[in-house]
């Protein structure tokens, strides 16, 4: 309440007693309405990439993706703020690339490859074991870790090997199994080096640089791989280019600018909670939308990851 305010407190009229909105609670209901982004987009890229891969080549998808999705973020960059915003040393420009191959490529791109064959829930289920290899990978450079949290990254190899259940018994392939867990392991190297490398000062750039990098390397596997020579655009359905331009609008724009806005106004406790709920709604919607069996290990190894990811992400605040 201001001071003028105060000094008339006789003369309010009945429109005067209709509390306003304050500003914290206008940045609360901001910071649910970022975390409602996060949770239900990034929760539902398992199931887009799985849509697109039904008749689009694994990487060549992947590499449009991140091309588009990093030349419009670079554009919105140098349009709001200006072409230097974009302006970065070699070694800044190295270290992004780095790490936009190791989370693109050997990260999201292993992952596109497994969902040809494995569902998009299991596949997210299987993706959120990301935090417990990032606190392996602290303890491993020296840094002091609870034991809660060392509890939790146990629990959580116990839910990994649950959900490897299926691929071991022949209910998916389990090449693809494998394939998504080499994907945590690329993406949970690449999140520890972005932490201890030179990066670009402005995090949007910094996204842009790794998202055509990664990109690129995606296409150069494609072409490796002679997909862009099998395409077909005749035989690629609607629903597959549907699903590839949400990637692109809301997967990689949409909610990467919310993730970046939480980091920054929101506490990172909360904001973190977005690696257990991201695997429920992608699990939910796969069952919806797609008709993906929920079998047992799929149920019980997922409970036993989402609880032990929520265990760390508490004890490491």
């Amino acid at each position: 309440m201001t001071a003028s305010q105060q000094s008339r407190p006789n003369t309010r009229s009945p429109q005067d007693s209709v509390p306003a909105t304050t500003p914290k609670a206008a940045t609360s209901a901001a910071v649910w309405g970022a975390l409602a982004i996060v949770y239900v987009v990034w929760g539902s890229t398992y199931l887009g990439i799985r849509i697109a891969v039904e008749t689009m080549p694994p990487f060549l998808s992947a590499a449009t993706r991140f091309i588009t999705a990093g030349l419009l973020l670079a554009g919105l960059v140098a349009w709001r703020q200006g072409p230097s915003a974009l302006r970065v040393t070699p070694r800044q420009l190295g270290s992004a690339g780095l790490v936009g191959l190791m989370l693109l490529l050997g990260g999201n791109g292993m992952v596109v490859l497994a969902e040809r064959d494995v569902p998009s829930g299991l596949a997210a289920l299987l993706i959120a074991v990301v935090p417990l290899w990032l606190v392996l990978l602290r303890l491993s450079s020296g840094q002091r870790t609870s034991r809660t949290t060392l509890a939790g990254v146990l629990l959580g190899l116990v839910g990994l090997g649950v959900l490897t259940v299926p691929g071991v018994s022949g209910d998916v392939k389990l090449v693809g199994v494998l394939l998504v867990i080499v994907a945590t392991l690329s993406w949970a190297g690449g999140s520890f080096l972005a932490s201890r490398l030179p990066m670009p000062k402005n995090i949007f750039a910094t996204s842009a640089y790794e998202m055509i990098t990664g990109g690129l390397g995606c296409l150069g596997v494609a072409a490796l791989q002679g997909e862009p020579q099998a395409l077909e655009l005749a035989a690629v359905s609607t629903r597959s280019w549907f699903a590839l331009a949400a990637l692109i609008v809301f997967g990689s724009l949409v909610a990467f600018t919310a993730y970046a806005w939480l980091l920054q106004n929101a506490p990172l406790p909360l904001v973190a909670t977005y690696a257990y709920v991201n695997p429920v709604v992608a699990v939910l919607l796969g069952w919806l939308i797609l008709a993906e069996p929920l079998s047992w290990p799929i149920v019980l190894g997922g409970g036993i990851v989402v609880a032990a990811v929520c265990l760390v992400v508490r004890t490491e605040r």
